[in-house]
């Protein structure tokens, strides 16, 4: 196996582990009353993008205030479109000094509306975006203007903190709670950011067309961008992350839609992101994309396959009108370029499962030799299910001097015993988890620089697909890593089994004595034999 590189982030980092982040939240949270998470979602996350993109603006607005005399017009909306580094021209009514100076006012949530509006109305590229819901009487104005109040305290859209993120970090930590707050009705577009991290890290979408049918909140395409800023300066990678990726994505719910939106727009991402059902109406049907990450919805059976039976997607079977699994799996199959990789989370069950013929489907994708990699996750990973899940990778051709030849081998990780508890009910897999994960995956691609890869009996396999065949086309790496080798405690063979044969007889004899003693009681009390 390929060692693992150093992280400079320590071993137990993991996405629990927030500052201010969880204390924002919990005063948020306070101010929510009986508002269902679902609603307050929307709520919290559009003011905290509109206080982003007023700060933004608010410090380039000041610097063209000083540079009046040069011929500078603050007022001019071109200014902030064609600076060096642009920004959202927000007009005077939404700008969150206004807002401020108005939220103890009864009208707070019509101003709001307006605020938001007017940004919607200047900048394109959010129209039909942000909510727009403030004024409706159900949500308390007296809370909205105590929320105002609140978000007035950070500053997340000035230089400083766009340098640190502190928006991104505060919105995915917002994500993640909200997520866990609605469990199963609203945590499916939320993927823990470990997880999307072990995708990126190990599919390394540096440069091309990168595509998620099921973006969700666009968790894969703001990691992939992570990602690749990372590791632009080197990292021992010489460095080979220039950044050049376009992203596209489809995202079934509006309003999840809308978060997905706002997410890519306050991080400067552009990207073509469809509003729809992907399987009935697919937004991007010719592209061909060199990476797809994705986490779809677990074993949904009300996709509408009935309707699709003869579709041109489904060249490895047609999937069973109950369960969409596969159905995902031949839709990112059909959307790969020709050396095109994909990497998703999909329910264990997906892996073994002969139900319906979906073990001739997968059966058929091995044969095609697409399936690269099989991962067994930890379980209590995902807020929204309990349900255990594994993470596959396809590549459309395993021979395309990208890497070493790696026809007819499947490489089988199991890493069910990684992670850490991040609180009492999920758990979370640490970079080190990721790093080791990621740098099997690349040593067995025969990345350069990432080392020999070789078997760990326990945690990793690279399977021929004549194994594959005689397991029956089950791609659970438990049945092919073994048993984790036992550590060798130095007691010889012979001493061991005469300490052990010794034991066990004390033992004996300690269990006739108590079945003595029993039978005794049971004479005296008048059930004995």
């Amino acid at each position: 196996m390929a060692k693992v590189k150093k992280n400079s982030t320590p071993a137990n980092a993991t996405a629990a582990n927030v500052g201010y982040e969880a204390e924002l939240w919990q005063m948020a949270d306070a101010l929510r009353g009986s508002m269902d998470a679902a609603e307050y979602k929307h709520v919290v996350l559009g003011l905290i993008f509109l206080k982003y993109i007023s700060d933004a603006f608010e410090e380039l607005h000041a610097k063209l205030v000083a540079e009046k005399a040069q011929g500078a017009d603050p007022e001019d909306p071109d200014e902030y479109r064609g600076a060096a580094h642009p920004v959202f021209w927000v007009p005077p009514e939404a700008r969150w000094p206004h807002l401020k100076a108005q939220a103890r006012q009864p009208t707070v949530g019509q101003l709001v509306d307006d605020a938001m509006a007017g940004i919607e109305r200047d900048n394109p590229a959010l129209k039909g975006v942000l909510p727009k819901d403030y004024a409706r009487p159900a949500l308390d104005k007296q809370r909205l203007g105590q929320l105002i109040d609140l978000v007035s305290n950070i500053r997340i859209g000035d230089a400083e903190a766009r340098a640190k993120d502190v928006l991104g970090r505060v919105y995915e930590y917002f994500l993640s709670r909200f997520a866990s707050a609605e469990g199963k009705k609203g945590g499916e577009f939320y993927t823990p950011r470990c997880v999307v991290k072990l995708l990126v890290e190990m599919l390394e979408p540096y440069k091309g067309r990168v595509y998620d049918p099921c973006c969700g909140s666009s968790g894969m395409f703001v990691q992939s961008v992570e990602f690749i800023r990372a590791h632009a300066g080197g990292n021992g990678n010489g460095g080979k992350a220039k950044g050049d990726i376009s992203i596209y994505g489809q995202e079934s719910n509006y309003t999840t839609w809308r978060l997905a939106k706002m997410n890519l727009a306050i991080r400067g991402i552009d990207g073509q992101i469809g509003h729809g059902d992907t399987f009935q109406h697919d937004r991007h049907p010719d592209l061909k994309a060199d990476f797809i990450l994705a986490n779809p919805p677990f074993n949904i059976s009300d996709w509408g396959g009935e309707r699709l039976r003869d579709d041109k997607r489904w060249q490895y079977g047609v999937p069973p009108a109950g369960n969409a699994n596969f159905a995902w799996v031949q839709h990112m199959v059909h959307h790969l370029a020709p050396a095109g990789v994909a990497g998703f989370v999909l329910a264990n069950g997906s892996m073994s499962s002969n139900q319906s013929g979906e073990g001739e489907i997968r059966k058929n994708l091995i044969e095609a030799d697409l399936v690269d990699c099989m991962v067994a996750l930890p379980g209590q990973l995902f807020y929204s299910t309990q349900i255990p899940a594994c993470l596959w990778f396809l590549a459309k051709t395993k021979k395309n001097g990208k890497f070493r030849d790696r026809r007819g081998h499947v490489l089988f990780v199991d890493a069910r015993k990684l992670g850490r508890m991040a609180d009492r009910t999920h758990k979370d897999l640490t970079d080190e988890d990721v790093g080791r994960i990621a740098d099997t995956y690349h040593a067995w691609r025969g990345e350069k620089d990432a080392g020999e890869y070789t078997d760990v009996p326990g945690f990793c396999k690279s399977a021929t697909l004549e194994e594959v065949r005689k397991h029956g086309h089950v791609l659970t790496p438990g049945r092919y890593v073994g048993a984790e080798a036992q550590e060798d405690d130095g007691e010889p063979f012979e001493e061991k089994m005469k300490r052990l044969t010794a034991t066990l007889r004390e033992q004996q004899a300690k269990a006739a004595k108590l079945d003595a003693a029993i039978a005794a009681n049971l004479k005296e009390l008048g059930y004995g034999g």
